[in-house]
């Protein structure tokens, strides 16, 4: 999680004593989420693009993502008119709704400002739940405090809204993890099994590459014609994809969306969430039964895989 960019980019002199080098800070958020939910917006990295940024003036660009024990993600915090600030996370501790244990590496201009390790721990409370971030900070720059005291607000704030607008969708399919995911991204066969039950597509373009899209009507059982506009951000061969949700070609974005593939023990366990543009649209959804149609088409790749 960046902190202050404006503050950071300023911060690039020296601490030549100890005072204030060396910091705990704690953050406590109450979520309207279950804690499932919630480690999903905070881990997956299409729901982290969503929320990274603190204010609006603030652009977020991340250049790798990889969200495992190991793995690292690398962004850039741009501001108008000002260096960009460099964020490198590595990921060291990960166990799902329940603890995040990473590093934290600030620079610009080629300047490391200030290191961290940032331990989230997270409280089931049913349809709600808390996370306590605790961020031990090692600033190399001056006022580096202050800045990640305002980033790091502002952020878990982003975070608790985007999170309390989060669906999440998950379906163990009895087929390898390479199955699966041929069968979402062949244009030829995604098209047959996407939708609830009793909708078919019709298929305008489609390209499911990284920066490609798929434009189609979904068509009800009624002859309902809805249409539907995705926009690939990111493919990571049998891992995940990113995309956006707009009505209709070309129309306005309705969520920010994310497949994952987990292989377990020859079975996909496959998650599909999505982080709707407002709280209304999400209670909207919720409320004509999105959970449920999303599960009947997580159910008809099942059937589709398995009778290949």
């Amino acid at each position: 999680m960046t902190q202050n960019p404006k503050q950071a980019s300023a911060a690039v002199a020296p601490a030549h004593d100890g005072r204030n080098r060396f910091a705990t800070l704690a953050f406590e958020r109450d979520v309207a989420a279950p804690a499932s939910v919630l480690w999903q917006a905070w881990t997956a990295p299409a729901a982290r693009a969503v929320w990274a940024a603190p204010t609006p003036s603030v652009t977020v660009e991340f250049l790798e993502a990889d969200t495992r024990v190991g793995g690292r993600e690398i962004s850039l915090c741009k501001v108008e008119g000002q260096p960009d600030i460099r964020c490198e996370c590595g990921w060291l501790e990960l166990q799902p709704a329940e603890r995040s244990v990473n590093y934290e590496v600030i620079s610009s201009e080629g300047t490391t400002q200030s290191a961290a390790l940032v331990t989230a721990d997270f409280v089931d409370l049913g349809e709600k739940s808390r996370l306590a971030v605790t961020v031990q900070l090692s600033s190399l720059a001056e006022d580096m405090e202050g800045g990640y005291r305002e980033g790091f607000g502002a952020g878990l704030d982003n975070l608790a809204s985007a999170a309390g607008r989060t669906m999440i969708l998950q379906k163990l399919i009895r087929a390898p993890r390479a199955v699966v995911w041929k069968a979402w991204m062949n244009p030829k066969t995604l098209p047959q099994w996407w939708g609830p039950d009793g909708f078919s597509c019709r298929t305008k373009r489609i390209d499911l590459r990284q920066g490609g899209e798929w434009v189609f009507d979904m068509i009800g059982p009624d002859g309902t014609v809805f249409p539907n506009h995705h926009l690939y951000g990111e493919v990571r061969t049998e891992e995940r994809l990113g995309y956006a949700l707009l009505w209709r070609e070309n129309g306005p974005k309705h969520a920010d969306a994310w497949a994952s593939f987990e292989d377990q023990d020859g079975f996909t366990k496959v998650t599909l969430g999505m982080v709707f543009s407002t709280a209304a649209e999400f209670q909207e959804a919720k409320g004509f039964g999105a959970v449920e149609l999303g599960l009947q088409t997580l159910g008809k790749l099942e059937r589709f895989v398995t009778s290949q």
